[in-house]
């Protein structure tokens, strides 16, 4: 048994998307006073709890929930579904004039998986293909993906299952063979696994002790991880929900 692709995530998982003084000031422009130490513990407290609950119908409306929720808990106070748009919407902006910088392990991760002559593409929630391909670029590490797919281009999003399945048909590759990872327990480990996916869980703040699902801290530890799990035969090789 090989692990023949490896499938990222990319936001929180190759790129750093977090600006905390970025966004404090798009905030003060909508009239939000609030601290960026304040907006950080508000952005991982509700990122955590969204995390593993239903996502809305709408990918949209999930973003803009979450942004109100975050903006709230930071400002001590309601901030209403309007605001929390045009706050979004501000962030889209800057989107096109800027992208996040890559994580210190990425790189070194992409390079050692692509010298196993693996297969690497990227799944991720986010506005387009060509968004995700444009953050790509600019960070230098597009040439190591085969494909890149994005809900916002195929109209279906993390953690529904068939994102999963489409990235797997254009790689041609079975699920019980491909690994996912990303930084959110649920969206994404978890979702890949009941995909049938092997996943891991990047939690970069935590032990990397867990088990279920399996965690790491640090890109780094992928290529030890694919390893293992064709040492073990994958035995335990996760089954898709019916």
């Amino acid at each position: 048994m090989r692990i023949q692709a490896v499938l990222f995530d990319l936001g929180g998982t190759l790129v750093d998307e977090r600006d905390f003084g970025g966004w404090t000031e798009q905030a003060r422009r909508l009239s939000l006073e609030l601290e960026p130490d304040a907006l950080a513990r508000a952005y991982e407290e509700v990122q955590r709890s969204m995390d593993a609950e239903v996502p809305p119908a709408e990918e949209e409306a999930g973003v803009v929930a979450f942004w109100q929720r975050t903006l709230s808990l930071a400002s001590g106070r309601e901030v209403d579904p309007w605001t929390a748009k045009r706050f979004f919407a501000g962030l889209r902006e800057t989107a096109l004039q800027r992208s996040p910088p890559l994580f210190s392990d990425a790189r070194r991760c992409l390079e050692a998986l692509d010298a196993e002559r693996r297969k690497l593409a990227v799944v991720s929630n986010s506005t387009s293909e060509a968004a995700v391909r444009r953050i790509l670029h600019r960070t230098g590490i597009v040439e190591f993906f085969q494909k890149v797919v994005s809900s916002g281009s195929e109209g279906v999003a993390k953690p529904d299952a068939e994102i999963f399945r489409r990235a797997l048909g254009r790689l041609r590759v079975p699920a019980a063979e491909a690994l996912y990872v990303g930084n959110l327990e649920w969206t994404d480990a978890r979702a890949a696994r009941a995909a049938g996916l092997h996943g891991v869980w990047l939690h970069r703040d935590g032990t990397g002790f867990g088990d279920d699902p399996p965690e790491i801290t640090s890109l780094l530890e992928v290529p030890l991880v694919v390893r293992r799990l064709e040492r073990e035969g994958a035995t335990d090789a996760p089954r898709p929900h019916p």
